[in-house]
């Protein structure tokens, strides 16, 4: 009973605090620029992968594909669907008119899962002459790595005549670690336009009444990694296009009867009709409730995607009205209106 009151307690707090807030919470989406610039005019890729292992290391690798069940070839045909699908998706952008996948020029000289060496920029004017590109993406590593574990399970079964009777199941899970490493040469501006890594874990588990039949249910592990593997070749190729995220932004709620019917106005998503009635208390007598309708008007124009009038009405919030909020509303504003010139800058 003490516990269930302390509970309502709480919970009547939390009530109350959302009841005497002065703002309310809008969530809208945003484009952001992609995270990887290569130039705008390039439009052949080549795919490489270098994330072979040098003879010298095959032994090691041997002895470490039966250490942690690794198939023979996992490695191998992981990174081959990596890169596939990294093909197909970026062919899909209007931008890349070809996509060729190019042999190996050489095999990893160290680690299987660090980076190979920099090609140089003679060996990349090399390979894109050869091939008619004008950028090159890597795969400079591709390692998978598992390890399992084993247990056994005491459980009951009926027999044929509705006893239950102890028996000893065996259960096997698979933990493989695939990680990836990539590179992007940009031949045309001569930089090095990404390094990226990916770790993914694909976790499978089997249980049966032998150890054999225990493993028999995790065989579908070369599957999923494979499956993994697609999805890598296709969130990086998605790292030179801009990309859209939700971000959540304050308004205020109280002040005046204006901001009560404009949040309710907002609400309905009548978001104009809202900025009507704040648009009326930015002459309020009150600098408190006029900095906060200058406020809530930088809100309404962000919406409609005037980035330079919310600047405006943030920085008369700000210096007019000395509204905290505003400040770092204000921040956000100058450094989303930035991306959106490189953004443009970018897709011109």
């Amino acid at each position: 009973m003490k516990k269930y009151y302390s509970n309502l307690l709480l919970i009547t707090i939390i009530i109350l605090l959302q009841s005497c807030s002065s703002t309310n919470q809008l969530t809208l989406t945003v484009t952001e620029p992609a995270p990887v610039y290569i130039n705008k005019n390039i439009t052949k890729i080549g795919i490489i992968n270098r994330s072979i292992p040098d003879k010298k290391y095959e032994a090691f690798d041997a002895i470490d594909k039966i250490l942690t069940l690794e198939g023979k070839e996992l490695d191998k045909k992981g990174g081959i669907a990596a890169i596939e699908n990294l093909k197909d998706e970026l062919l899909k952008n209007n931008r890349i008119q070809s996509v060729v996948v190019i042999d190996s020029v050489d095999f990893k000289k160290y680690g299987i899962d660090q980076f190979s060496a920099e090609l140089t920029w003679a060996k990349i004017d090399e390979i894109c002459n050869k091939h008619n590109i004008e950028a090159l993406y890597e795969l400079s590593f591709y390692d998978t790595d598992s390890n399992i574990n084993y247990k056994t399970i005491t459980s009951q079964v009926n027999n044929n005549f509705g006893i239950k009777i102890p028996i000893i199941e065996h259960e096997a899970t698979v933990n493989t670690l695939i990680k990836s490493g990539w590179r992007i040469y940009d031949n045309k501006d001569k930089v090095i336009s990404d390094y990226y890594t990916t770790a993914k874990t694909v976790t499978l588990s089997g249980r049966g009444i032998n150890p054999l039949k225990a493993f028999e249910t995790i065989l579908g592990r070369k599957d999923a990694v494979i499956n993994v593997s697609k999805n890598m070749g296709y969130e990086y190729a998605l790292r030179i296009l801009p990309y859209n995220h939700r971000v959540s932004r304050d308004y205020y709620v109280k002040g005046t009867n204006n901001f009560a019917i404009g949040q309710r106005r907002a609400q309905a998503g009548k978001w104009d009709n809202a900025a009507e009635l704040w648009l009326l208390e930015t002459n309020n007598h009150d600098p408190k409730i006029a900095g906060r309708a200058c406020y809530n008007m930088a809100i309404i124009n962000e919406i409609n995607g005037d980035l330079d009038k919310a600047i405006e009405w943030a920085t008369k919030s700000y210096t007019d009205y000395n509204d905290k909020i505003a400040l770092r509303y204000l921040n956000v504003l100058k450094n989303r209106k930035a991306k959106t010139n490189q953004l443009e800058q970018e897709t011109n």
